[in-house]
């Protein structure tokens, strides 16, 4: 069987996606979420510890946040983080 054919049978088999991978969907989603996050935090008179209570989090997950480690994260959590400082916003 030539290159080609086989080629040809596995695209049949398993096409190529036209949409980008969902993965990383949620990953640029996560991303801007923490950019809102990280500028709300920094003009925010609310320490870690106050934000992670109300939040419901963690003091660690705001930590994870803070040095970027956005694995740690979820949507929800973010979401969460994210309510919880826009309430506080003069």
């Amino acid at each position: 069987m030539s290159t080609a054919r086989a080629t040809a049978t596995a695209e049949q088999l398993d096409p190529p996606r036209s949409s980008p991978d969902l993965d990383v969907r949620e990953l640029e989603k996560r991303t801007r979420l923490m950019r809102i996050i990280t500028r709300l935090i920094a003009v925010s008179d609310l320490g870690s510890r106050e934000i992670a209570r109300r939040a419901g989090l963690p003091v660690q997950k705001i930590s994870d946040l803070l040095a970027g480690r956005l694995e740690h994260l979820g949507v929800d959590e973010l979401h969460a983080l994210r309510r919880t400082l826009e309430l506080e916003a003069p």
